[in-house]
């Protein structure tokens, strides 16, 4: 399903045969530090120039640098900008999951280059009823991690241009224009750039979707999301990652996740709804943090960090435009986040590696990418949102943990490597995909586990 007016993907209507100019149009409720927004100020941009390239990414999170360092392994040449510099912090829980563990590892990423990075060795869930129990993982590899996104994100920045990809930061789009063999992307700073095509990694309020016409009006994500971080951390979260199921929260959830020397991300998310606002969301962070089952797990030395923030989450993979002329969208930009749980970066790293390997195959490349996004995530979308569907009552939520909590260690096991996205949700549906390995694939960075052993 496309917006009104849109073109939807493969349709004759996306090769266009004139040239059409968009302008990008900010709204001032935009509280992310997303990849490319409007100019900063009114002042003069500086004298034009124009460059030229095959691909041009906007957005330097992790999908746009993973399908830049992917088209550079391809012999892509590609130009990043982002109205960013690097480092800089970015509203998420941090949380690596086995998706993205395997897509990090398949980039080259080390550990090592990740200031704060933390191995995680299983989950501890609360139930709605207050029911508290662990979930290992496998120790044959990693399978969960967490590493904030101020670090990550500088990391993967870095890998990118030691890939041989140009990478522009502070600067901003201000206009698209499409052409039948181009698209020219204006910047804040005059410059010009020429793209055969361009792949939008350039988050939830993506600047170059609005500018197109491709976002849903009012569109505000799915869910919101709240975190802080805290440190002299003593309690249980000082290396347990942690989910609370809170019965106020339902289908959403409360987290910890470790962070090393005493830190954690601590937050909560909950679907959005018309009557939810900010100060909603701030009072509801308060009284979360005060409720005695979370002040146990962080300890009574712990302390918040700077200032709590909030950031929606787009999921909804399966109705947004994937493409539009020689424009792809990945990550938050293609709503791909996980509808159950809120995870992006797996799917920002899928997505962004899938437009690389479409780009540098040629063809079709519009067609080839919507194809591959929808073989690796709509059924998997699908089945999420219907699970969600019986996380949101109390007792929906309690019976499917009571099922996990009295499945023994096997049972247990098990599914934590599925809540970890260690396979595809809709796996068992989904045939295609089945292989011989199923629940029994080593972690990522298995090599770095062993070695590291005792």
């Amino acid at each position: 399903m496309t917006p009104h007016g849109a073109q939807p993907p493969g349709s004759v209507g996306h090769l266009f045969t004139k040239s059409r100019r968009f302008d990008v149009v900010v709204p001032p409720t935009n509280t992310s530090d997303t990849d490319a927004v409007g100019p900063d100020d009114g002042g003069p941009a500086g004298p034009t120039t124009r460059r030229q390239t095959a691909l041009l990414i906007v957005g330097a999170g992790p999908a746009g640098t993973a399908a830049a360092i992917h088209a550079r392994r391809a012999g892509v040449d590609c130009i990043v900008i982002d109205k960013a510099v690097f480092p800089r912090d970015k509203c998420c829980g941090d949380g690596l999951t086995t998706l993205a563990l395997r897509e990090l590892e398949a980039l080259g990423c080390d550990p090592d280059t990740v200031p704060n990075w933390m191995n995680v060795e299983g989950a501890w869930l609360r139930t709605p009823a207050g029911h508290e129990f662990g979930i290992p993982l496998p120790p044959d590899g990693v399978y969960a991690a967490v590493a904030p996104r101020i670090d990550l994100d500088a990391a993967l920045v870095d890998q990118a241009r030691a890939a041989g990809t140009e990478i522009i930061e502070g600067v901003a789009v201000t206009g698209v224009e499409l052409h039948d063999t181009h698209v020219d992307v204006s910047c804040d700073n005059g410059m010009i750039i020429e793209a055969t095509t361009v792949i939008a990694a350039d988050g939830m309020w993506s600047p170059i979707r609005r500018a197109l016409g491709l976002t849903p009006e009012g569109y505000r994500g799915e869910w919101h999301a709240f975190r802080q971080y805290a440190r002299n951390v003593t309690g249980p979260a000082a290396q347990q990652l942690i989910v609370w199921f809170e019965p106020d929260l339902l289908p959403g959830y409360a987290w910890s996740f470790p962070l090393p020397g005493g830190r954690a991300n601590v937050g909560f998310g909950m679907l959005r709804n018309d009557g939810l606002t900010g100060k909603m969301l701030a009072a509801k962070w308060r009284e979360l943090c005060e409720r005695d089952h979370v002040r146990t797990a962080l300890g009574p030395d712990a302390q918040w960090e700077g200032r709590h923030t909030a950031w929606p989450i787009p999921a909804r993979v399966d109705e947004m435009a994937l493409s539009h002329g020689r424009v792809l969208f990945v990550g938050d930009a293609a709503a791909a986040t996980d509808v159950m749980t809120g995870e992006g970066i797996g799917q920002a790293l899928l997505t962004g590696r899938l437009a690389a390997e479409a780009v540098s195959t040629g063809g079709d490349i519009a067609a080839a990418y919507t194809r591959a996004v929808r073989n690796e995530l709509f059924a998997d979308h699908r089945m999420a949102r219907r699970l969600g569907r019986v996380l949101a009552s109390r007792r929906g939520a309690e019976t499917a943990l009571g099922v996990v909590r009295h499945s023994g260690d096997w049972g247990r096991r098990h599914f934590a490597r599925w809540m970890f996205e260690d396979e595809p949700r809709a796996i068992v549906l989904t045939p295609r995909r089945w292989h011989r390995g199923f629940l029994a694939r080593p972690g990522a960075y298995r090599e770095r586990v062993t070695t590291s052993a005792p």
